[in-house]
């Protein structure tokens, strides 16, 4: 399958480059009538032989398919260890800086404490893309400073750093496969699921889809309480207990020591509106890139990791700032086809290939309606609203009130078996395991 077929056709295409010299002057002075023209139209000439290149090269690359785009990015994949201490420094520098800033602000205003905690989550989301970086081994060469730095951050985040290293190496393998999924996926049921499911089960996963339950419970549920003990590894060896348990230490020992020094309001009007805000940040950011309407969700028989990758991933097109701050994890397709880029060098790869700049693009106006979306169609290919199943949009009406159902079905299990781990050992201990 070719990259043509999925490309979003109604983004406009990024402009070729302009003539910068079409007036260009002579060596000494301004030249004559005809030397200006005769210039001109040499580099009219050449930047129209440049254009043509661009046009062929970009015609060429929309018949790319996501084996062609693997080999293309590997080009991309050596870090700059200049460059990843930099953005290090001037990410975990004003993080702490604005930590103390807002430990001071709480003797003068509890308000304003909270807002500087607030704008101090923005830090910490992007410390965590940096965690995120580390997992894949691309922030730096050497794998064991990577891991490292990854464990260091991990505090930081509440997240133990190995545990998600794991978890989410296994999202990246089963990525858009609707039979292996409920590692780093939202729980998704296809409509002919949700059809056959019992009027309690039905119930339950509009509770889990919900903006308000997503968004609010299951951050807090992830990140302060899920991320404590790591269950659904308990088979899996030593090592993942050991990072659980070791950062555990390490977030008891650095919580008892501002306790100490600041007391409990520092803990619940510092501490906990950054960490609060940056996990509903980062749930949101993780969440629009796989659950948007024209992603890609195939059974095992028909599912690709190439394919998954790249026409199951968003681009989150999104301004700069934000861009900033998530760390460029928005270019989630190419991340996907290519997990070793570091996230700096994302925007290039952006930049020298336009047709991968407008394949599953997506912008931030336009995501706000993925909260919306929550049943997969397997005979429209798209992500449908409740609504919009019900309307019969998917070929198969949905009536509010659940069907007729043989009664031997109603009693039968509430979820599909993906949902209480036939295919994830452990799984079924944490149906929500896990979100990120």
């Amino acid at each position: 399958m070719t990259l043509s077929s999925y490309s979003d056709n109604k983004q406009p295409q990024r402009r070729g480059r302009q003539d910068a010299t079409a007036n260009k002057r002579g060596e000494h002075g301004n030249s004559g009538p005809d030397l200006q023209d005769a210039g001109s139209h040499a580099d009219a000439v050449k930047s129209a032989g440049h254009s043509s290149a661009e046009t062929d090269r970009a015609s060429k690359q929309s018949q790319f398919t996501p084996s062609d785009w693997t080999r293309t990015l590997a080009a991309y994949r050596q870090p700059i260890p200049s460059r990843s201490v930099f953005e290090l420094t001037i990410t975990l520098a004003p993080f702490v800086a604005l930590w103390a800033v807002d430990w001071w602000a709480l003797s003068i205003s509890t308000a304003l404490a909270i807002i500087l905690a607030l704008a101090n989550a923005a830090f910490l989301v992007r410390l965590f893309m940096f965690q995120h970086d580390c997992g894949h081994g691309s922030l730096f060469r050497s794998r064991r400073l990577c891991d490292w730095i990854g464990r260091v951050i991990g505090v930081l985040t509440l997240t133990p750093y190995d545990v998600w290293r794991k978890t989410h190496a296994l999202h990246h393998a089963t990525t858009g496969n609707l039979d292996h999924w409920g590692v780093g996926d939202m729980p998704i049921l296809t409509v002919s699921e949700y059809q056959d499911m019992s009027r309690v089960g039905r119930a339950g996963y509009r509770l889990i889809r919900n903006p308000l339950f997503l968004f609010g419970v299951v951050p807090f549920y992830t990140f302060f309480l899920q991320n404590r003990l790591p269950v659904h590894l308990m088979r899996s060896g030593w090592r993942y207990w050991l990072s659980a348990m070791g950062t555990n230490l390490a977030i008891g020992l650095s919580l008892m020591t501002i306790i100490w020094l600041g007391g409990w309001d520092v803990l619940l009007f510092v501490f906990l509106p950054t960490m609060f805000l940056a996990a509903v940040t980062g749930m949101w950011f993780f969440y629009v890139q796989h659950q948007f309407e024209d992603t890609s969700w195939q059974h095992d028989g028909d599912w690709n990791i190439q394919d998954a990758a790249l026409h199951g991933s968003s681009h989150y097109a999104l301004p700069g700032i934000l861009r900033w701050i998530s760390a460029n994890i928005g270019v989630h397709h190419v991340h996907h086809l290519a997990s070793r880029i570091p996230f700096y060098r994302l925007d290039e790869v952006i930049r020298d290939h336009d047709v991968l700049a407008q394949t599953k693009r997506m912008t931030l106006w336009e995501s706000f309606r993925c909260a919306r979306l929550h049943l997969w169609d397997e005979q429209s290919h798209r992500l449908l609203s409740f609504a919009e199943a019900r309307r019969g949009i998917s070929g198969a009406l949905i009536s509010g009130i659940a069907p007729p159902i043989p009664r031997e079905r109603r009693s039968g299990p509430r979820l599909p078996s993906r949902f209480r781990g036939g295919h994830r050992p452990g799984f079924e201990t944490d149906p929500l395991h896990p979100v990120l």
